[in-house]
């Protein structure tokens, strides 16, 4: 009778173990939906709208948190989705200094994690960091060689005294100095800042010819605005982290003009058939504009799409290792992810190695001016 009892228990307990690692995905993101960045963050979140209920004929859970653009909060939030969520993949953060924070989290887990946030990172020390975002360098590039097509001998430089401010100053110092542009300002301005008055002034008196922006969000229009006000003649050039409907509504006027590179999503209407990104950009515009209305065509929507993209990519080869809520599965899913070739997302096309957890190119740049409250495409 004992044993009939034991082996009962142990039948009863393996069927819901069974029923709980198997029964759903869950993607846990993590967003800076209010805060300093809340414009970004809102983007990010509108994705979700969009996406589907079920991946490779498993019904999928969206477990979505603000860290409020708090590297901590982020921190905590990962935490619980991981021990009390038991997520499968994580979505963001969405801010480079949370996802730093993050990664290392989510790593010793074995939680694949796709940043939502440009991200330098070593893939071999950590597996399972992936990124849907272009390198800064890859985007800088192109910014600078704009520059060189028309003609400028010298540039300025005003970002955010942060992660991400560094990682676009150091493109573009590297840029310029192979391109024989002189690099003669590197000013700095807190997210939370309200002017950046003292950094323009400064930046102006070394008289350049363009001055680039290493802002992102609503902020990324304080140099841009002061720049105009100062009566600032020369080019004005952003970064990817700058182009949404927000800077253009907040800053108005001022940043007229401005360049600034990006993915192809922000301009899906206005691409020649040969970006292999309009396709799924248009897709993807389309369907989020019916829910959310014409505001929600932003790179940052475009960014959690890709995300989604890549882990709905990578379930059906790691749905044959483990069920969902296994560590199998999630191992798997991280070697799926790291295969990844030749996908087509809505900001370019992505194929993974061992040593490259991002894998875009060229074909996920465009480089586009705000003119009369939009944002076009430059031909």
């Amino acid at each position: 009778m004992r044993t009939v009892r034991v082996f009962g228990i142990a039948g009863a307990l393996a069927g819901l173990l069974t029923t709980a690692a198997s029964a759903q995905i869950k993607i846990g993101a993590i967003i800076s939906i209010t805060g300093p960045t809340a414009a970004l963050g809102v983007g990010y979140k509108s994705a979700f709208a969009t996406f589907p209920a079920e991946i490779d004929g498993k019904s999928v859970t969206y477990i979505i948190r603000d860290d409020a653009a708090d590297a901590s909060q982020s921190v905590s939030i990962a935490q619980r989705m991981i021990e009390e969520d038991h997520v499968d993949a994580l979505i963001g953060p969405t801010l480079t200094s949370s996802a730093n924070a993050v990664q290392p989290i989510a790593n010793a887990a074995k939680v694949p994690m796709i940043s939502t946030a440009p991200l330098d990172y070593d893939p071999v020390k950590y597996p399972f960091t992936f990124s849907a975002v272009q390198p800064v360098s890859l985007m800088v590039n192109a910014v600078v060689a704009d520059m060189v097509k028309r003609g400028v001998k010298s540039v300025a430089y005003i970002g955010f005294a942060d992660g991400f401010g560094d990682q676009v100053f150091e493109a573009t110092k590297a840029a310029t100095e192979k391109s024989g542009i002189e690099l003669v300002g590197n000013e700095r301005y807190a997210r939370t800042d309200t002017s950046t008055e003292s950094q323009v002034l400064k930046v102006m008196t070394k008289k350049p010819d363009a001055v680039m922006i290493g802002g992102s969000g609503t902020p990324g229009t304080l140099p841009d605005v002061a720049l105009h006000r100062r009566g600032y003649k020369g080019l004005i050039y952003g970064n990817h982290g700058m182009v949404s409907p927000a800077f253009l509504r907040v800053g108005g006027a001022a940043v007229e003009g401005t360049i600034a590179v990006t993915g192809p999503v922000v301009v899906y209407d206005q691409l020649p058939d040969s970006v292999p990104s309009r396709g799924p950009a248009t897709v993807f515009m389309k369907a989020l504009i019916e829910k959310i209305g014409p505001d929600a065509v932003s790179p940052f929507a475009g960014y959690s799409e890709d995300a989604f993209l890549l882990i709905q990519g990578a379930v059906p080869a790691a749905s044959k290792a483990g069920a969902p809520g296994t560590e199998a599965f999630r191992v798997a899913l991280r070697d799926s992810l790291e295969k990844t070739h030749d996908l087509v997302g809505t900001h370019g096309v992505y194929s993974m190695t061992p040593t490259n957890h991002n894998g875009m190119d060229d074909r996920a740049r465009v480089l586009v001016q705000a003119v009369d409250g939009q944002w076009k495409l430059l031909k």
